[in-house]
């Protein structure tokens, strides 16, 4: 069941309405800018038949077929370990980090399965609906999206105060299913097959009922869904230049849904507002393990540029810059270390899958998402101020600066001026480039805001046993608050 890149390709050329910078997009596969990026996910298709690697690492056999290792569903530790290392394959195959590809969306959809019992009260059909579509994902390899926050408009007052499409909402039930309109941000969504469009609860979630109150699978080419794409990076400068950038932008979309059908089957609840709490408080307890993990990859690129360019530069050997280099690998360390334990420490969920520590991964997510600013900059300061001075590639080609360049850019006689143009132009693409400002951006809201991170490590960590080790310390009397459960066991010396 394993699709192609060609297949991929292919498949989106749905005649879906796509825009950007005002025109009309008539072939995502083949404008330049959707083309490297639709190339990089078409390559996670066709990597699961290159013959370089094992089988076993981007798929497993189930029966005659075989689906893929990113988008099964999660039973037992080893799981997780494979869908580390198949990621980490991919990444260091395209030469990059990508988040938008899949596996980090599905889990969206086995939190769905761990709320069934939660939506049958609402209607069995919905739970019997989520069931049906993690099959398909997985059986038919699908490009598998979520949209995420709505535009909102003025937030002090409920959705139905004002204009009510500034919140996705239904408008009509018919036969055929329900009627949408709205409109979501959504990352990928241009080039993915189908979207998990959930709600963003707001103002109108202390009604028991509400048309706002809507989950439901919406296919990225179907009729009314309008892709309103922000300005792409790539093309903006060369790719010598900006390596990363004419590579990996992911393309943004403001996903308008202007009265979408989604058929019954499609729909997982629908105005019950208890369902869109749940779901939501719940959203990211296996999604925020792929995400964190990009989080990784980011780290190493930055240790990696600024170690290179220290050791260019001979500064590889001073105190100082050690110490801010063990700076930066004790936040990349932090979070290897929180995903790990999350793995070592996973927990079975309502449904039965396996999830990581909730605990623990929701810690790894504050850490490596709030301290990411802090050692971008420490990556700037060792990268050193040519970042923002070294004139293009262009002028290491041209005869009249050609020489001129050479002698100032060649350090030693292992450290020519290419390489070093190289290096910098990947540390600026990295660090200070317009895309390096969205990711840094993307990073801190992607899942959610920062407030949400606190929250969900707030209802995920088990206060039972800091408290009942004070009580037991302070020798508090046993009416101090009784409620309060036992210590989880110990399970490790961790």
């Amino acid at each position: 069941m394993l699709r192609t890149g060609e297949q991929y390709r292919e498949g989106l050329k749905d005649g879906r309405e796509i825009w950007i910078d005002g025109e009309r997009v008539k072939d995502p596969t083949t404008h330049p800018a959707f083309k490297p990026i639709v190339d990089a996910k078409a390559r996670m298709y066709d990597i699961q038949f290159d013959k370089q690697y094992d089988a076993n690492l981007f798929s497993y056999a189930d029966g005659a077929d075989r689906n893929p290792v990113l988008l099964k569903r999660p039973t037992v530790q080893q799981d997780w370990w494979d869908k580390w290392n198949a990621i980490d394959a991919y990444f260091k195959d395209i030469k990059g980090v990508v988040t938008r590809v899949g596996d980090e969306t599905i889990g969206e959809m086995w939190s769905l399965f761990d709320g069934r019992d939660v939506l049958n009260k609402i209607d069995p059909r919905f739970a019997a609906n989520i069931d049906n579509h993690i099959e398909r994902v997985l059986r038919e390899d699908l490009f598998h999206v979520s949209a995420n926050t709505d535009p909102k408009g003025d937030r002090s007052v409920r959705p139905q105060d004002q204009d009510p499409d500034m919140m996705v909402h239904v408008v009509k039930e018919t036969d055929k299913g329900i009627i949408i309109r709205g409109a979501k941000y959504e990352t990928a969504a241009a080039y993915a097959d189908q979207a998990f469009l959930k709600p963003t609860v707001g103002a109108w979630s202390d009604e028991k009922l509400s048309d706002y109150a809507v989950g439901c699978i919406v296919k990225m080419g179907a009729p009314g869904v309008k892709h309103i794409c922000r300005s792409g990076f790539a093309g903006r400068g060369s790719k010598e230049d900006y390596p990363l950038s004419n590579q990996f932008d992911e393309v943004d979309t403001l996903m308008v849904l202007d009265d979408v059908l989604i058929p019954w089957e499609d729909v997982f609840f629908h105005r019950y507002t208890e369902g869109a709490r749940f779901i939501r408080s719940t959203l990211h307890r296996y999604s925020a393990f792929p995400y964190v993990l990009r989080v990784l990859y980011t780290a190493d690129m930055m240790i990696g540029a600024a170690m290179w360019n220290c050791k260019q530069t001979g500064l590889d050997k001073m105190q100082s810059v050690k110490e801010k280099l063990a700076d930066m690998v004790a936040y990349r360390e932090g979070i290897r270390a929180h995903l790990a334990a999350s793995i070592a420490l996973a927990e079975k969920s309502p449904g039965g899958l396996l999830m990581p520590n909730q605990s623990l991964l929701y810690a790894g997510r504050i850490h490596a998402c709030s301290n990411l600013p802090q050692v971008m900059h420490i990556a700037r300061e060792l990268c050193g101020g040519q970042l923002c001075v070294t004139p293009n590639e262009a002028a290491f080609r041209n005869e009249g600066t050609k020489g001129w360049l050479e002698k100032f850019y060649s350090l030693n006689q292992n450290w020519q001026s290419d390489d070093r143009r190289k290096l910098l132009a990947f540390a600026r693409d990295l660090l200070n480039s317009d895309y390096a400002g969205h990711r840094l951006t993307f990073v801190q809201f992607a899942q959610a805001p920062h407030f949400n991170h606190l929250a969900a490590l707030y209802g995920s960590f088990d206060f039972s046993g800091p408290l009942d080790l004070v009580k037991k310390c302070a020798d508090l009397s046993d009416r101090v608050d009784a409620k309060v459960s036992p210590a989880a066991p110990v399970r490790s010396a961790a």
